[in-house]
């Protein structure tokens, strides 16, 4: 070190200086020429150490040496300021600090200070120009001695070291040609003739001015000793008394280390005795702790190999992580285990394969076994124990092992339900084509063990996968109890530990183990020792804690394994990789679900490459639709997803079907309508029970009944809601089919859109084609009437009002089965509904034309003459009354009073415009007298009319008013 090495004066017991340093006195014979003494400059001195002291106080061993003070700096201020490295060296001291590129900066003055000029020094420089000007003269006029007298020896010496300055050269050599002659200036001797007496001289006179030049810096040497005698005579003397200081610091470590052995005989050796004995058996304990854990550490890989025979992974696993641990912290460095590492990482890898495999084996055997057993997982331990380890071994992926798995035995579930039905029915029947061979109620009977098959087998997926989200759950729950437990632990901790324990454990760490820690410490000073102990033993105690509340977290459901490694939240995949674990979970049970509905859509797909199910009848569609909406909504609650591969074709399927069936219905219809003569039909018991379910608002077809003698007569009328409606049997058909239509709405809802559309087409059909035939007169050619009566028009128009008093109850029912964006479809209704009623208006009008023709062409002959009544009114009372006796018995009385209304209207107008020509006025004349019989007459042939008997003919209108 380098204070070791400083030549700090040693204290002396009564020192003369103020210091309390011994100085040796200097008895100089001249005591005018005495100078004060002065000691050498010194490199590094150190930190003076107070007043003087004795020998008896002489150096202490013990003092506290090891205090930093300005003294200490190895670095004087010119290196600092001397950087190699820049070539500014007046700017680089800020830049060893602050970096190469700080940079000096205008320093801003300062607004408290006064700007100083130089005219403000003016009357000083006046005031002492005078009194310097003298200053310099005298100067001039009498130097001093001491700068003549060095003035002097420098000019000599200045003159002198001119002509010896080629000695001075870093060049100069005597064996150069060059400098020996300017050395020796013998060049003019020649080397073939002797030395004259002239060069004689001149080697003399060159031996005397060398002789001179050496005497020159002799002197020259001698004044600078003699300049420097002082510090020399200085430093001889303080190496004097160095000498003396150090045999007197020699005398005092003399007699210090004899003290010392003194106290280590009596006070050290037998207390350092026992400590090393103590340290001694703490490190055999500790050698025997080492050995035994070594001897465990031994027996890793055989213990690992029994828990791998019985299947016990998580054991396994935990017992290689905590050996792995052990290597690394307690046993690092034994050359016996050095290849245990790797050995084990190796083995860690093994069980990470067998674990995989295990699991594939495990799902593979699970989801092949029979349907027919129970749909809970076999064997749950084994399940939760292979989940755990993949967890631990973060294998993720082994849900995808479980999907190859689930999808392959997906594909072998119809195989299987296929060969078992043949084995059940004994039908030949091996290949998906010879499935169309087999009639539609075997087909759905094996259609329904495939639906029923593939129920269990996500029941069964449901329940493994059910597992496995409750190990990760578990899993989690017992990680955040661990944290919880741990954080409540520290604040528990640090509240209980006090300033009061916390000072306790400080003297009683210092008084126990201060010893131990001084042994075995390898620096300088104890205290960096026990601070050492310090540190250490509040690890420890820490560690300790952490464990303990590791411990009391661990008590759950798990093995010993298990728990301890759920405690340890590195070791485990993250919260994050978790939760989505168990998304993967859902999903996997989401594609489960997809799969089995591919599957079955296969087997529909199957037996429809022919058209099978497209001739099926109603009454099997319909079956075959509740079987597929069953199946599909079992899956949907139990893997909460709405699937859309079966439900979309069974949706194909039912278009196809709606298609045909409609066509069906439609064709039926217009067959119907071109054989219908138009005759009122009777109404049979079946239909009015079918008209009385409707009326108590049961929108469906009853049921069928057994075959059997019915004795129940048919009804001349339909009632409906207590009103008689005289049809023809299409209109009783028709009623029939659109129940048809609701009831596979209500059997398959999904077709409500397409099936209300179709619905709106038919009924559409129906009064489009009855116009036809009626008001068209196209029955006329197709059944061979003669002529289209007014009876046919009013039952064709009452079979129209039958149909409307029925339109609105569809609607309802439609309007139930649609979803609220859908309602917009209902409008058909109301354009068929308007349709309707306008043909029926145009029936009605088409009765009152007929008559209002009869009476333009009866009444253009009317002649006011007797006999009266006249033939033509008789004529016109006659066709009134065969027109009430064809109608009165099919239409209600209101709409009879409202169609003789109008037909009385046309008359009066046509009886107006007659007398009008004949020129009869309301005069009570002749001719008026026989007109009012006549329309007396006409009045009460009317009025005789049954539910005409109230109707107010109004007949004086058809008289011209007066003007």
């Amino acid at each position: 070190m380098a204070s070791g090495h400083s030549s700090s004066p040693v204290p002396r017991p009564g020192g003369g200086g103020r210091d309390g340093i011994y100085r040796k006195d200097r008895r100089d014979p001249s005591p005018a020429r005495r100078r004060p003494v002065r000691s050498l400059p010194d490199v590094c001195p150190k930190e003076p150490t107070g007043e003087g002291r004795g020998l008896c106080d002489g150096p202490s061993v013990v003092a506290e040496h090891d205090r930093w003070t300005v003294y200490s700096s190895k670095v004087n201020l010119p290196a600092a300021l001397n950087d190699p490295r820049l070539a500014k060296r007046e700017s680089d001291f800020f830049t060893k600090t602050w970096g190469l590129d700080f940079a000096e900066t205008e320093v801003m003055p300062s607004f408290y200070l006064p700007v100083i000029t130089r005219e403000q020094f003016g009357p000083y420089l006046q005031e002492t120009a005078q009194r310097e000007k003298i200053h310099e003269r005298c100067k001039t006029i009498c130097p001093n001695k001491d700068d003549r007298e060095r003035s002097r020896c420098l000019t000599v010496v200045h003159l002198y070291l001119l002509n010896v300055q080629i000695f001075l050269r870093p060049d100069f050599a005597l064996d150069n040609p060059g400098t020996f002659s300017a050395v020796l200036p013998w060049s003019h001797f020649t080397s073939a003739g002797g030395k004259s007496s002239r060069d004689v001289a001149s080697s003399k006179l060159l031996q005397e001015k060398l002789s001179h030049y050496l005497d020159v810096v002799e002197v020259s040497i001698a004044r600078q000793i003699s300049l420097r005698s002082d510090a020399f005579f200085h430093a001889m003397s303080s190496q004097h008394e160095l000498q003396d200081q150090l045999q007197e610091t020699q005398r005092a470590v003399a007699v210090l280390r004899g003290r010392t052995a003194a106290m280590d005989r009596v006070m050290c050796q037998g207390p350092l005795r026992a400590l090393r004995t103590a340290l001694t058996r703490s490190n055999c304990v500790r050698l025997h702790n080492k050995l035994k854990l070594m001897a465990a550490v031994h027996q890793t890989q055989p213990t690992v190999q029994l828990l791998l025979s019985t299947s016990e992974f998580v054991g396994a696993l935990e017992l290689i992580a905590t050996t792995k641990e052990v290597l690394q912290q307690e046993l690092q460095g034994i050359h016996s285990f050095r290849h245990l590492g790797s050995q084990l990482c190796e083995l860690e890898k093994l069980i990470d394969k067998m674990m995989v495999e295990d699991f594939s084996m495990f799902a593979r055997s699970d989801l092949s076994r029979s349907l027919r057993d129970e749909p809970h997982v076999l064997e749950k331990e084994r399940l939760e124990s292979l989940v755990f380890g993949l967890l631990r071994q973060r294998k993720l992926d082994f849900l995808d092992i479980y999907s190859d798995e689930m999808i392959f035995c997906a594909k072998a579930i119809v195989s299987q339900v296929r060969h078992r039905h043949v084995i059940i029915t004994r039908h030949v029947i091996i290949t998906p084509d010879q499935m169309r061979l087999m009639t539609f109620p075997q087909w759905f009977e094996l259609l329904e063990n495939v639906f029923d098959s593939f129920l269990l087998f996500l029941q069964r997926i449901q329940a493994t996968l059910s597992i496995i989200r409750n190990v990760i759950q578990e899993v989690l729950d017992s990680n955040q109890k661990n944290r919880q437990l741990e954080e409540e632990a520290v604040v528990r901790s640090g509240a209980s530990q006090g300033p009061e324990e916390a000072s306790s454990r400080g003297p009683s760490l210092q008084q126990g183990e201060a010893e131990l820690a001084y042994l075995t410490h390898e620096g300088l000073f104890i205290s960096d020792a026990l601070n050492e102990a310090q540190q250490q033993a509040a690890v420890q105690d820490q560690s300790s804690r952490s464990q303990q509340g590791r411990t009391e977290a661990g008590g759950g459901d798990w093995s010993s394994g298990e728990q301890s490694l759920m405690s340890g939240e590195s070791v485990m995949p993250s919260e994050l990789e978790m939760n989505r674990v168990i998304n993967n979970i859902q999903e996997l049970l989401h594609a489960a679900s997809d799969v089995s509905h591919d599957r079955c859509v296969k087997v529909l797909t199957a037996r429809d490459k022919d058209g099978s199910l497209e001739r099926l009848s109603s009454a099997e569609f319909v079956c075959l639709s509740l079987a597929v909406e069953g199946f599909v909504r079992d899956t949907e609650e139990l893997c909460g997803r709405r699937s859309v591969s079966l439900r979309g074709t069974l949706q194909s399927q039912a278009n196809r079907f709606v298609h045909r069936f409609h066509d069906e219905r439609k064709t039926k219809l217009s067959l119907l309508l071109d054989n219908e003569r138009w005759k009122q039909a009777e109404v049979p018991a079946e239909f009015q029970e079918l008209v009385n379910s409707i009326a108590d608002g049961r929108i469906s077809l009853p049921e069928r009944k057994t075959p059997g003698p019915d004795d129940r007569k048919p009804a001349e009328f339909l009632l409906v809601n207590g009103q008689k409606y005289a049809v023809v049997g299409t209109v009783l058909l028709l009623i029939r089919m659109f129940l048809e239509y609701c009831q596979c709405v209500n059997d398959i809802p999904s077709i409500a859109t397409d099936m209300l559309t179709r619905l709106s087409d038919f009924l559409k059909h129906f009064n489009s084609r009855s116009c036809q035939l009626v008001l068209g007169a196209g029955a006329l050619q197709l059944v061979g009437l003669k002529t289209i009566t007014t009876k046919n028009l009013a039952l064709a128009s009452r079979c129209l009002q039958l149909v409307v008093h029925y339109i609105p109850i569809i609607r309802s029912h439609f309007e139930t089965k649609l979803q609220p964006k859908q309602f917009s479809v209902l409008r058909h209704f109301d354009h068929i509904t308007k349709d309707y009623n306008d043909h029926i208006a145009e029936i009605s009008a088409k009765l009152v034309a007929i008559m209002d023709s009869l009476f333009e062409k009866v009444l253009s002959k009317y002649e006011v003459k007797a006999p009266m009544p006249s033939a033509c009114f008789r004529n016109v009372c006659k066709q009134m009354a065969k027109m009430h006796e064809a109608i009165s018995e099919l239409l209600p009385e209101e709409q009879t009073q409202m169609l003789f209304l109008r037909i009385n209207a046309s008359f009066k107008l046509h009886l107006k415009r007659q007398l009008a020509r004949l020129g009869v006025v309301n005069d009570g004349g002749p001719q008026h007298g026989l007109v009012v019989v006549d329309v007396a007459f006409y009045s009460e042939n009317v009025l005789v009319l049954r539910s005409l008997e109230r109707l107010d003919l109004n007949m004086a209108e058809i008289w011209e008013q007066k003007r």
